[in-house]
C-alpha cells in the first residue's frame, strides 16, 4: 500500500454493506421476518405473495420511480401501501411492515476485525459512515465505532454522486482532499471518491478482480486490520 501523499488522512469514510459486514444474509433474514409478519398482520398479502414476489414488487416499485433510487427506505414502503391498497386494508400496515424490516435489517454481523478496527481508528481519524443502504448504524454493533453516519436517503443522492462525501466532509470541517473512503465496490466507492478528491481504497475480501474499465485502484486490502496497519504506519 503506497502513501498517502500529498495530503495527510484526518476524515475516514466508510461504505457499510459487504465492507463491513456481509449484506445479503441480513437482507434476507429481514424479508423473511416481514413475511412472517404478513402471515399474521395481513395473511391475505402472505397468501398471495411468498418472499420472492415481494421482492419483485418493491423492485417493480423501483423501476417505475427512478427519482427514488437513491431512497431505499421510501421504495419499501411504496411498496407495502400499494399491496395494502390493491388488497382493502389500512395503508398503516406499511409503516408497521417497514418497521419490522428495519429491526431486522439492522441485526448485522460485522465481519470479526472490524469493530475492534473501527475502535483503533477512531482514535487517530474522524470516522463517518456514508451508506447507500438503510441499515441504521446507531442501532447496529458498531454504534461506538464512528462519530457520524449517513445514509443516501438522507442526502438525497447515492454514490458515485458525491453528496455523502461532502455531508461527511462538512460535518467534520475536515476537506475531502484530506479525507480516504473505504469501500467494496469498484464504481460507487472507490472511483466515486476520486473523482471526488479523496484517496480510495478497495476492500476485497475475496480476491476479486478489479474491472478492465477503471484505472487501477491506488490502495488495497484484503480486511481492515490491513488498514489499520497501512495507515497507522504511515503516522
Amino acid at each position: 500500500m503506497s502513501t498517502w501523499s500529498p495530503h495527510p488522512v484526518h476524515l475516514l469514510t466508510f461504505d457499510l454493506d459487504d465492507t463491513l459486514w456481509p449484506c445479503m444474509p441480513v437482507i434476507q433474514a429481514a424479508e423473511r421476518a416481514v413475511h412472517d409478519w404478513f402471515r399474521e398482520a395481513a395473511p391475505v398479502i402472505a397468501e398471495r405473495y411468498d418472499i420472492d414476489s415481494l421482492r419483485e414488487h418493491r423492485i417493480r416499485v423501483a423501476r417505475e420511480n427512478p427519482h427514488w433510487a437513491h431512497d431505499l427506505t421510501g421504495i419499501r414502503l411504496h411498496s407495502y401501501r400499494q399491496l395494502a391498497r390493491q388488497h382493502g386494508l389500512d395503508e398503516a400496515i406499511a409503516e408497521q411492515a417497514n418497521a419490522v424490516f428495519r429491526r431486522e435489517r439492522n441485526k448485522v454481523t460485522p465481519w470479526p476485525e472490524v469493530v475492534e478496527a473501527l475502535r483503533t481508528l477512531r482514535e487517530h481519524f474522524v470516522l463517518v459512515a456514508v451508506s447507500n443502504g438503510n441499515a441504521q448504524i446507531e442501532h447496529t454493533p458498531l454504534a461506538d465505532c464512528f462519530h457520524h453516519a449517513f445514509m443516501a436517503e438522507e442526502v438525497g443522492a447515492a454514490k458515485p454522486d458525491p453528496a455523502l462525501f461532502h455531508a461527511a466532509a462538512k460535518v467534520s470541517g475536515i476537506p475531502l482532499s484530506q479525507a480516504a473512503h473505504v469501500g467494496d465496490d469498484p464504481h460507487r466507492d472507490v472511483e466515486a471518491a476520486r473523482r471526488a478528491g479523496m484517496h480510495a481504497v478497495w476492500v476485497n475480501r475475496n480476491g476479486t478482480a478489479w474491472p478492465d474499465d477503471l484505472s487501477p485502484p491506488d490502495h488495497t486490502v484484503s480486511d481492515l486490520r490491513a488498514l489499520v496497519a497501512a495507515l497507522l504506519d504511515d503516522r
